[in-house]
């Protein structure tokens, strides 16, 4: 089942979101500086904190605006950067992440934030949660600033799972289109499929095949597919959502962000290079400070695990308050849209479309 807020949540008309608050690399304190940016801004949301308690107690009660909007739950132990998920499944009970995510399980909460390990938190969000029926590999998807009107582009899976062939590679086409769809409020979405080229003759025989099965299904479930797309698109405005493997999509999300990080840094070595560069700053100051914002990693924190029974968001491992503070946001805006059953609800149809076609084609085959 997915998640709902508890009773408590819904006499006061929020909603709740569960926070592993241990695991990042900057600590529960960062994390509660967070869920207070996100309680000064949404009088709506409530949280359900995880980790020791002795430990949290005294950082919630600095934050005013906490009050009466925090319950701690115990958890004693912590998962680690270096802990393997294969050990975690096995020994994880009792962490604050198993935990947060048992808060959802059980019903207590809408979604689940943590900045945790990204493979210990995917394994224990399969263990605890499950896949929705009709998925085999779940992925987690990203917002990727972009030339579109919407600012950014979904790009899926980006590291949930190295590999994918060409039924996964339409799911992840469906559960983007209603990611686009619940987050950016994009009716039809555009998908791509990230190939060496736009040329349907190029890729693989498993690309090729997802093309035809992407392209065969865009009618029924509501999408525009523009076919095969290049790495120089993942930024650009022909395509709303990006589809590809784990593999892929890892490398290319970890070389957008190396690339962001070496634009910042020229940036600022430019401007510091001499008294008139300087000067040059200085009368440039509100153009570079857009700039920085739309190249700030913090603002579009936040991976968000599809294909699983309850909406799980995966906070960047390094986020400061405004990145974990963005991860809850982008939480509590698909509980508050009910997109986890959507998203159910959706490879459900598309499951089921796949069986008639199957049936019909048996049925014909028999025929003849």
């Amino acid at each position: 089942m997915t998640g709902t807020p508890d009773r408590s949540a819904e006499h006061s008309g929020r909603i709740v979101i569960s926070v592993d608050a241990m695991g990042g690399d900057a600590g529960p304190t960062a994390v509660v500086a967070g869920i207070a940016k996100s309680a000064e801004k949404n009088e709506r949301i409530a949280f359900l904190l995880h980790g020791p308690e002795d430990e949290l107690a005294p950082l919630v009660a600095k934050r005013r605006i906490l009050k009466d909007r925090v319950v701690i739950r115990h958890a004693d132990k912590v998962v680690t950067m270096d802990d393997k998920p294969s050990q975690v499944m096995r020994n994880g009970k009792g962490t604050s992440m198993w935990s947060a995510l048992d808060a959802v399980k059980n019903g207590e909460a809408a979604g689940v934030v943590s900045c945790g390990n990204t493979g210990a938190l995917m394994a224990l969000s399969m263990l605890r949660l499950r896949k929705i029926p009709g998925v085999n590999r779940p992925a987690i998807a990203i917002l990727w600033p972009s030339r579109n009107p919407q600012g950014f582009n979904v790009m899926l899976d980006v590291g949930a799972d190295v590999r994918a062939d060409a039924q996964d590679l339409l799911q992840y086409a469906l559960m983007g289109t209603s990611y686009t769809r619940n987050s950016m409020d994009i009716a039809r979405p555009r998908i791509g499929l990230l190939n060496v080229g736009t040329e349907e003759h190029k890729g693989s025989a498993e690309l090729k095949e997802a093309h035809a099965l992407i392209a065969d299904n865009a009618s029924a479930a509501d999408y525009d597919f523009v076919g095969f797309v290049e790495g120089s698109d993942i930024p650009g405005n022909v395509a709303d959502v990006i589809v590809t493997d784990g593999f892929t999509g890892n490398v290319a999300i970890k070389t957008g962000e190396g690339t962001a990080s070496l634009l910042r840094t020229a940036v600022k070595e430019a401007f510091e290079y001499s008294f008139m560069s300087k000067l040059a700053a200085i009368l440039a100051y509100s153009s570079l400070s857009r700039l920085a914002k739309r190249l700030d990693p913090r603002r579009v924190n936040g991976g968000v695990f599809l294909g699983l029974n309850g909406t799980v968001v995966k906070s960047h491992g390094g986020a400061d308050a405004t990145g974990v503070s963005a991860a809850v946001k982008l939480a509590f805006r698909l509980a508050e849209q009910g997109f986890a059953d959507k998203l159910a609800a959706r490879v459900a149809s598309a499951v089921e479309r796949t069986q008639d076609a199957a049936t019909a084609g048996d049925t014909r085959s028999t025929s003849e």
